[in-house]
């Protein structure tokens, strides 16, 4: 019985302490490799600057009637407007069989008087005018792109130019009756 236990005749005792030596160290070695790789993947993350720039929020409430605004997310120009029944009912009787790219207008908005897009025009890049009272707003009522003559209508669908694309819908959702949040 002594025999057995006996470090020198490699008993059980002295393979149980290794094992636990081994299997410590190399616990140790793996959590101080992780600590020690955490700024690398850490630094991968977004910036706090960009992820300011995700999503913005918009108060709707001094918005009038017919009247548009322009806010800028994630470096570009969104149109907000406010439409009229008139603007909305010439949105929804076009023909979406005609259009370049077809679109009804229900499909565009999530509430009928509020119109949400990227105002920046599908051919080049551009700004379309639109959104001022002064501006022209193109043969349709919605917005017009001078660089090229694209015209767009009053729910931001092309309809006569080079633009080969409505003007794109970002991803919003109204977080009361008078709160937008983009992104």
């Amino acid at each position: 019985m002594a025999d057995t236990a006996n470090p020198a005749n490699g008993s059980s005792d002295g393979e149980t302490r290794r094992d636990f030596l081994l299997y410590a160290s190399t616990a140790v070695g793996v959590a101080g490799a992780g600590l020690a790789l955490w700024p690398f993947v850490h630094s991968m993350n977004p910036a706090a600057d960009t992820l300011a720039l995700a999503s913005t929020e918009v108060d709707l409430t001094p918005i009038a009637e017919g009247q548009a605004i322009t806010v800028m997310w994630r470096g570009k120009p969104v149109f907000v407007r406010h439409r009229t029944a008139a603007e909305i009912e010439a949105a929804r009787a076009v023909n979406t069989a005609d259009l370049r790219d077809p679109q009804k207008d229900e499909a565009r908005v999530k509430k009928a008087q509020w119109l949400v897009m990227v105002g920046v025009c599908t051919h080049l890049g551009c700004i379309p005018l639109g959104q001022k009272a002064v501006d022209p707003k193109g043969d349709f009522g919605g917005w017009f792109c001078p660089c090229h003559g694209s015209h767009y209508d009053t729910s931001g669908r092309i309809r006569k130019g080079p633009a080969p694309l409505n003007l794109h819908i970002p991803e919003y959702a109204f977080l009361g009756e008078n709160t937008v949040k983009i992104g």
